[in-house]
């Protein structure tokens, strides 16, 4: 793990929460690649703690479907293949749905507002090379749609997928020809919950979550 990025610890974080967001942001750079063994004893030396907050990191990161526990072998760092991109995507489609329709019920002007300013820092984030503030300004538009639900437990659901999406995230922005249809879909969600038309935002939002399907399953596919 000669690759693995370390971080300062935050002054009110726990060494827990510490050595999660070390292996977290590893793994979503691909610092720690799929494959990569999770040794706790080597770990902690690395990270300059005890074993335990390593162990309860990668338990949680097993949670997030990021790491695997492995028979003999322990935990590795979860592949990124087909059968799990489908896996995920048939569940968040199924809470997307949801989530739209409430969203188009509740939704209040303040958070529309707020999608609209998340809106225009995502299209900023496009100009740059940044992939992973692309990821992140992506992220935080679904958020607003989220939040917009009233429902804590619905966006804890969509939160724990968002986190197994995010590397397939990454892969499908850094197609730069992705960048203009992604403007049109959020600018269609967004006139949608506007207009409380659930229908055509429920529409927009499976067109836009499908799109990203193919296209990360046809770049999955070539790699096997």
């Amino acid at each position: 793990m000669e690759n693995l990025e370390l971080f300062e610890k935050a002054p009110n974080e726990t060494v827990r929460e510490y050595a999660y967001r070390v292996l977290y942001e590893n793994i979503m750079s691909l610092k720690l690649p799929p494959g990569t063994a999770m040794s706790e004893q080597e770990l902690s030396g690395i990270l300059h703690v005890s074993r335990t907050p390593v162990r309860e990191a990668i338990r949680k990161l097993e949670l997030e479907g990021l790491v695997l526990m492995i028979p003999r072998k322990g935990a590795v760092v979860a592949e990124i293949t087909v059968t799990d991109l489908e896996d995920v995507l048939e569940v968040r489609m199924a809470l997307e749905e949801l989530a739209v329709k409430l969203a188009c019920r509740k939704i209040t002007e303040e958070q529309l507002n707020a999608m609209r300013q998340r809106e225009e820092i995502f299209r900023k984030s496009l100009y740059g090379d940044d992939v992973a503030a692309c990821a992140q300004a992506d992220m935080e538009f679904h958020d607003a749609i989220y939040a917009a639900t009233g429902n804590s437990r619905l966006v804890q659901i969509l939160n724990n997928l968002r986190e197994q999406m995010y590397r397939y995230r990454m892969e499908y922005l850094k197609d730069r020809q992705s960048h203009s249809v992604l403007v049109r879909e959020h600018e269609e969600i967004l006139n949608a919950l506007c207009a409380r038309d659930a229908e055509k935002a429920l529409d927009v939002t499976i067109t836009h979550i499908e799109r990203q399907r193919d296209h990360i399953l046809n770049l999955l596919t070539k790699k096997e």
